[in-house]
Order: C-alpha cells, then structure tokens, then sequence
C-alpha cells in the first residue's frame, strides 16, 4: 500500500517533524500529501486516481508526499492540524501552495467514485493550482 504511492514518486512523511519542516510557514510551491489508508476506498480508488493523475497531469505539485493513516500517527495528527478546518479524513488529499492550504479531497468526496474520475478531478486540481 505505501509502494503503491512511493514507487511513482511520493516521499514519505513519518514523523510530525518532517511534515512541519516542509509545509512551515516558508514553504514555497506546491505539494500535494495524501493521507492513505488501509480501506476498500483508499485502495480501489484513491491510490489509482492518485496514479493517474500523477502519470496524465501536464502540470504537477512540486512535490508529492504522504502519511499513512493508523501507521503513521504524529505525521497525520501534524497534517490534519495543518488542514483544518477539514475534519479527520482517511484517505484524504491535501494540496497546499506557498504554506497554504489551498485544496482538500474528503473521504466522502471518494467514496463512490471511480479512480479515473479522482484522477480527472485532480489533474483539474493541479492546472488551476499549481505552476
């Protein structure tokens, strides 16, 4: 599950450390986290949305990262402190751009849809937001 998202180029945030380090207040670009998870939706869904968003996306976040809900406790908890007023959300999309949080993928905005239907919803997401 977490080669699925590292192995087409997401770094991986596991501590609250590395995710305050980069999205502090003098990030700069945008990065995109994805909160992934062990459900039937982060699986059959969102990962390969995720996928194809990265792999048909003329413009792109500067950088692709993700914590891993239920393994990766202080990076999520430091995440969803920096996405609030979001609710807890697993999985969840965050795209954030020079510090803030300009973009934000619930669970129930992927429940229920198709990955290639995420995927396009993303690549919309990062032609609008990103450079």
């Amino acid at each position: 599950m977490r080669a699925e998202l590292s192995t087409i180029g997401f770094e991986e945030f596991r501590t609250s450390e590395q995710v305050a380090s980069h999205l502090g207040p003098n990030h700069k670009g945008t990065t995109l986290v994805v909160v992934n998870s062990v459900c039937g939706c982060a699986a059959g869904a969102a990962r390969p949305g995720i996928k194809y968003a990265v792999e048909n996306a003329k413009i792109k976040p500067g950088t692709l990262a993700t914590v891993f809900a239920g393994n990766d406790r202080e990076a999520v908890d430091k995440l969803r402190e920096l996405s609030l007023p979001y609710p807890p959300s697993s999985p969840a999309m965050a795209l954030f751009k020079d510090g803030e949080l300009v973009h934000f993928v619930e669970r129930h905005h992927i429940e229920g849809r198709n990955a290639k239907m995420i995927g396009e919803h993303l690549v919309e997401v990062f032609e609008h937001f990103c450079e």
